[in-house]
């Protein structure tokens, strides 16, 4: 029985998936973005482990505030990277008959076989996968989080392939992401996927900048101000196909 690391819960989630939802954070994620508001999520071996049974236990007591569209979200920290936890939290959901939505930033995806059948596996218990697209850009990314985005966009292409819906999610940080050649560019990207119901545009805080300092990790866009109103603005024109 594989246990998963939690980071922490949110009970009455509403900005997670549709409806009301119950929102499990994993513990551990590879990336490091400059931007990300939960550092404190990044270490992988830290966090309450709990088994998928205990999670869901724990989930069925605020059933009753769902609603039809509301359910479990289980984001992170990055969730795939503890997938074996993810698939057996699931397929207990969906026995209940209960909405399943995965935020994931799609990183640890890989066509490896081995790691490929669970995904699949995963998938089928699935109903919305929201996906973090940070930057189209490969080298722009990799400055953004350490990463470049190949398995990311492949991660994209095969939801789409296979029918799964999803909600882009995209951070507006000044200087950073909002450039309007690179929108254009994830725009065409985005227009090219078949399962897209929708795109959200989040603008950059600065609620986490506590976090880093509390933290001890350096900050590269301390001095970065949250976008003026226009600009979000602009970013959603670009992406008006999918705008939310």
């Amino acid at each position: 029985m594989p246990l998963g690391r939690i980071h922490s819960y949110e009970t009455f989630g509403s900005v997670d998936g549709p409806g009301v939802r119950f929102v499990v954070f994993m513990q551990g994620c590879r990336m490091r973005c400059v931007y990300c508001h939960n550092p404190d999520t990044w270490r992988i071996h830290a966090g309450e482990e709990k088994s998928a049974a205990e999670v869901l236990r724990m989930a069925l007591r605020y059933r009753p505030y769902w609603g039809k569209e509301g359910g479990i979200t289980v984001s992170g920290g990055e969730p795939l990277l503890q997938i074996d936890f993810l698939i057996e939290l699931f397929e207990l959901a969906k026995t209940e008959g209960i909405n399943t939505t995965l935020d994931t930033c799609g990183l640890p995806f890989t066509k490896d076989p081995a790691w490929l059948v669970k995904f699949e596996r995963l998938m089928k218990s699935t109903d919305l996968v929201m996906l973090d697209l940070k930057h189209i850009d490969p080298p722009t990314h990799k400055r953004l989080t350490g990463w470049k985005n190949d398995s990311i966009l492949a991660c994209a292409q095969w939801l789409s392939e296979h029918g799964k819906p999803m909600w882009i999610r995209h951070v507006l940080v000044p200087g950073w992401t909002d450039e309007d050649a690179a929108l254009v560019k994830l725009a065409a990207f985005v227009a090219e996927l078949r399962t897209v119901k929708r795109v959200e545009v989040l603008p950059y805080h600065t609620f986490a900048i506590p976090k880093w300092d509390r933290l001890g990790i350096p900050n590269k866009i301390r001095d970065v101000l949250p976008p003026e109103p226009e600009r979000v603005a602009n970013a959603k024109r670009i992406l008006h196909a999918f705008g939310d």
